[in-house]
C-alpha cells in the first residue's frame, strides 16, 4: 500500500481549489549539484546548481521535480515564492499520495 500523503509533511493533502497538489520547498541555489535532499522539517530540501538570477534556479527546481515526479514540465509551476528560497510549488494531474510517494522515492535514489 503506498504511503499516505500525511508521510510527507511538505505535501498537501488535497489538492488545492485549482486541483495542484503544493508541495512546499526549500531551495538551496548555487550548489555543486541538482538533486532531492530530503525532507527539513514541513519542507523538501532541494539542492539546485543553477543560479538564482532571471528564473534559472526555479526553472532547474521545475525540471528536476517533474523528472523525479514523472510528469511533463508544464504539470510543474512554481505557486509562491519564486524570489524566495521557500516556495510552494504546484503539481497538477497527481494525485497527492503518488507526489509524496515518488518525491520519497526520488529521494531515496539520489
Amino acid at each position: 500500500m503506498p504511503e499516505s500523503p500525511s508521510a510527507n509533511p511538505a505535501v498537501a493533502a488535497s489538492p488545492d481549489s485549482s486541483g495542484a497538489v503544493r508541495v512546499r520547498v526549500k531551495a538551496v541555489p548555487g550548489s555543486s549539484r541538482t538533486r532531492i535532499v530530503g525532507l527539513l522539517g514541513d519542507h523538501l530540501k532541494v539542492q539546485i546548481a543553477a543560479a538564482p538570477q532571471d528564473g534559472k534556479a526555479n526553472e532547474a527546481l521545475c525540471r528536476l521535480l517533474a523528472e523525479a515526479l514523472g510528469v511533463p514540465l508544464r504539470q510543474v509551476v512554481v505557486i509562491e515564492g519564486a524570489s524566495r528560497p521557500r516556495k510552494i510549488v504546484g503539481v497538477t494531474g497527481l494525485a497527492p499520495g503518488v507526489v509524496a510517494e515518488r518525491l520519497l522515492g526520488a529521494r531515496s535514489a539520489s
